[in-house]
C-alpha cells in the first residue's frame, strides 16, 4: 500500500511540477509546489516530503556523480558543467526494507529490459524511474547501468538536509544563485 502511495505521487508530482534546471537542492518543498517547477533534485524533495508525511521512513543516499553525465543534456554548455555533483537518491523503508527510488515502479532487473535514460532531452531522472532502471551500483550490467558515472558513495543520511550540510551544495551560493536566474526557469 506504502509503495501504491509513492507511485501515485511520483505520477502527480510529474504531472503538476514542471521540469526545470533549478540549482538549489536545499529549496523547502513549499516553495517549489508554490512554482509549480522544481529541478529533479527539487521533485525527489517533494516526493520524499509526502512519504514523510504519510508516515513512509525515508533516507537519501549520497552519491558523487561525475559532471560528464550531464554533458549530454548541456552540450553547448559542457564548460559550465561542475566536474562532479552532490546527488541526493532517495529511498523508502517499505514492508521492512530500504527500496531505493530507482525501484519504486518495479525491480531493477524488470526495469532494465526498456531504453535505457540517455540524459538527453526533456526526460529527467525523476521522470526516468518510471519507465526504465536507473541504477547506480552496476546491478544490471546493462546499458542502464550508471555505477560508471558514480565518483564516490558518501553513504546514507536521514535526509537531504543532512547530506548537503556534510558535503555541501555542489555550486556555491553565488555560482548557484546566478545559475538559478539564468536557468531556473528553462523547461528540462
Amino acid at each position: 500500500m506504502d509503495r501504491d502511495l509513492l507511485v501515485a505521487a511520483h505520477r502527480l508530482i510529474a504531472a503538476r511540477v514542471r521540469p526545470v534546471y533549478a540549482m538549489n537542492d536545499t529549496q523547502p518543498v513549499s516553495r517549489t509546489l508554490l512554482l509549480e517547477r522544481g529541478s529533479c533534485s527539487q521533485r525527489l524533495a517533494v516526493l520524499e516530503a509526502v512519504g514523510r508525511a504519510c508516515g513512509i521512513a525515508g533516507r537519501v543516499r549520497g552519491l558523487l556523480v561525475s559532471g560528464r553525465f550531464w554533458h549530454p543534456r548541456f552540450p553547448r554548455l559542457r564548460a559550465l558543467v561542475p566536474r562532479q555533483v552532490v546527488l541526493a537518491w532517495p529511498e523508502f523503508l517499505l514492508d521492512g526494507e530500504w527500496v531505493t527510488v530507482s525501484e519504486l515502479y518495479g525491480d531493477l532487473s524488470t526495469l532494465r529490459e526498456e531504453e535505457a535514460f540517455t540524459n538527453i532531452g526533456g526526460e529527467t531522472l525523476f521522470d526516468a524511474v518510471a519507465r526504465t532502471a536507473v541504477d547506480w551500483d552496476g546491478v544490471t550490467a546493462s546499458s542502464c547501468d550508471l555505477s560508471g558515472q558514480v565518483l564516490a558513495d558518501l553513504g546514507y543520511f536521514s535526509s537531504r538536509d543532512a547530506l548537503f550540510r556534510a558535503h555541501g551544495q555542489t555550486l556555491c551560493s553565488p555560482a548557484r544563485i546566478t545559475a538559478d536566474l539564468v536557468m531556473g526557469r528553462r523547461s528540462a
